[in-house]
């Protein structure tokens, strides 16, 4: 004869599973344990990418000025969680585009509230959909 399953317990133990989940009991998601994928260092990104982050530290003047320098909102929380406001996103020109592209470098404020002078800046060349954290140095 064969048994029937027992759904009662089985959506006991999923109901548990969710609420572990919701509470945080079942541990961090691993994207949000590694924010960013790895580092890259200033001298590997494109030469525009260069330029755009030697913008940032010199307060402009950016290519889009309505759109450069605007809060990031960090909604796909792939960057260090931070309270809103805490990063701005600037554009690094494609080549043969006509519109913004992809490319980006979000800059956090940092320890010294200046996006300008933090030392903490992100670059993504597919529209935020990972990051690397830019070292200026090897």
């Amino acid at each position: 004869m064969r048994r029937r399953p027992d759904f009662t317990a089985l959506f006991r133990a999923l109901l548990l599973a969710v609420l572990a989940g919701l509470l945080g009991l079942a541990g961090p998601l691993q994207a949000r344990e590694t924010p960013y994928v790895r580092d890259v260092v200033l001298a590997d990104l494109p030469a525009e990418a260069r330029v755009t982050l030697s913008r940032i530290q010199q307060g402009g003047p950016f290519p889009y000025p309505q759109k450069d320098g605007t809060t990031f909102g960090n909604f796909e929380r792939r960057l260090p969680p931070q309270p809103r406001g805490y990063y701005r996103e600037y554009t690094v020109p494609t080549p043969g585009r006509r519109d913004r592209g992809a490319r980006r470098i979000i800059a956090g404020e940092g320890r010294v509230g200046d996006v300008a002078r933090s030392g903490e800046y992100y670059y993504t060349d597919d529209h935020y959909r990972s990051f690397r954290r830019i070292r200026e140095r090897p």
